[in-house]
């Protein structure tokens, strides 16, 4: 097949596979381009929480995982309300990681939730900022962020490859190898890890809107990363990082802090 042929085919593909994924985020109106449907967010999720429950760390009765449930049931219920289209054709899952060394949570797509110890430590006697941490976690879910994850590499990957067609078709292995090593690099840096951050700041912006429908104190979001900021030692920067910075999260949060409380405030009265 002649090379333009080729260039052609590819960039017919990465132009249909973006056209056919397009979508808004639920809550933001964000355009979101994600390959995979909501019922394949369940299927891999629930595929890689298979994994999760093997491990021997896994807690799934005492105080600690019935603090989890309690909380997280609140803010499954909240996300159900504020993003019905998503949130209710999932099966959600609350799990506690024993790692008190672990000051983290996670949630797969499809609503499956961990939280190690050491976050539940962090947060001990102060719901509302577990709860800031689960209503996180769950606007990743209803935001569709891991799938939609997936998708930017798909995409970031088969561009990689069509700019090996398009130019560095007569290059010699070793020095086309070199290119796109470093494309892959320069992908990572322009695209992927600012993409992530986007997810995150997206994510913190929707968590304490679900926290605050559930009836929680959104302001505890701000009082939890000021206690990160304490633990967490010296971040990398922030350009070079998946996540923005403490300050960042910090300011961007006390922003939309007047909509959370007025959605705290109609749903506890």
């Amino acid at each position: 097949m002649p090379l333009n042929a080729v260039s052609r085919r590819v960039l017919f593909v990465l132009v249909c596979l973006c056209l056919a994924g397009c979508d808004t985020v639920s809550g933001t109106g964000r355009r979101q381009v994600n390959l995979y449907q909501p019922s394949d967010d369940a299927t891999i999720g629930a595929q890689a929480w298979e994994e999760v429950l093997s491990d021997p760390k896994v807690v799934r009765t005492g105080p600690k995982a019935e603090r989890v449930r309690r909380v997280g049931d609140r803010i499954v219920e909240a996300a159900t309300q504020r993003h019905p289209e998503i949130a209710s054709g999932f099966e959600w899952e609350f799990v506690v990681i024993d790692d008190p060394d672990q000051v983290n949570a996670f949630a797969l797509p499809g609503g499956k939730f961990a939280v190690y110890t050491g976050m539940l430590e962090l947060t001990a006697g102060n719901d509302d900022m577990l709860a800031a941490v689960l209503g996180h976690e769950a606007a990743h879910v209803t935001s569709r962020h891991g799938t939609e994850r997936l998708t930017q590499l798909t995409i970031t990957n088969a561009g990689i490859g069509a700019t090996s067609i398009f130019l560095l078709g007569d290059l010699e292995p070793t020095d086309r190898d070199l290119v796109l090593e470093t494309l892959g690099a320069g992908a990572n840096l322009g695209v992927l890890l600012p993409f992530s951050r986007s997810h995150e700041s997206e994510a913190d912006l929707l968590g304490i809107l679900i926290a605050a429908e559930a009836g929680y104190d959104p302001r505890a979001a701000i009082a939890l990363w000021q206690r990160m900021a304490e633990v967490g030692g010296a971040q990398p920067t922030e350009f070079l990082s998946t996540h923005p910075s403490h300050q960042t999260r910090i300011k961007r949060l006390e922003e939309a802090m007047p909509e959370a409380e007025r959605i705290r405030s109609r749903s506890s009265g």
